[in-house]
């Protein structure tokens, strides 16, 4: 049975990208992956996944790098004396679907020669971008988008988070072709039952290649 992998990456940082990470691999039932973790002080988005979803046993999936810093990856790994290796990135295999959550947004760096976007060129799996939905998301989301297709990086379409803001949404299909996949409204509590209540209302599954749930 073929399983649907997923890239997850965003338009910037602190746009409700591990939220929406935690909401699709809950409704895929699928296994999390983030392969660079820079920041260690909080709970980290493994945690915050495993703790939304909720995962199986098993299905949040241990980071390739951790790193200390809340700072770029190639930053982060530069202070705590260590080198990301972009070609030790490689999705892992599981039986079942994955979500992978990318570092931040596209043209973040790995190392001093590597974005993020690169390594996702090189694994050619299909990407949700997520956006916020206020000021200033038609220029980052367009940016974003104009990027991956310069890389023919295949692009499922683009998941809101936020405020409903239709216009937003308008013109960045308007001016781009993608598909607006749906949007998660802002969740106050943000529990595990909100998020895929929210999930199920905003999004149609099957636009993410569900097969059956495992």
């Amino acid at each position: 049975m073929s399983f649907p992998r997923i890239v997850v990456t965003g338009t910037d940082t602190g746009i409700g990208k591990t939220v929406f990470s935690a909401a699709l691999a809950g409704a895929l039932g699928a296994f999390y992956w983030k392969p660079v973790q820079a920041g260690l002080d909080e709970q980290t988005d493994t945690e915050i996944v495993a703790r939304l979803a909720p995962l199986s046993p098993g299905r949040a999936l241990p980071e390739r790098w951790r790193l200390n810093t809340p700072a770029s990856p190639h930053l982060a790994a530069e202070l705590d004396g260590v080198a990301i290796d972009p070609f030790a990135l490689t999705p892992p295999q599981v039986d079942g679907p994955l979500v992978i959550e990318g570092a931040g947004g596209l043209l973040v760096p790995l190392d001093r020669k590597t974005l993020t976007i690169d390594v996702f060129a090189r694994w050619g799996l299909p990407v949700v971008l997520v956006a916020r939905t206020g000021l200033g998301t038609i220029n980052h989301t367009l940016l974003s988008l104009a990027a991956l297709k310069a890389r023919n990086i295949p692009t499922l379409g683009v998941a809101f988070v936020g405020e409903e803001h239709p216009e937003n949404a308008r013109a960045i299909a308007g001016f781009s072709g993608a598909r607006i996949l749906g949007r998660l409204p802002p969740l106050d509590p943000l529990t595990p039952e909100s998020l895929a209540a929210a999930f199920a209302t905003g999004f149609a599954i099957g636009d993410f290649g569900k097969t059956a749930r495992v």
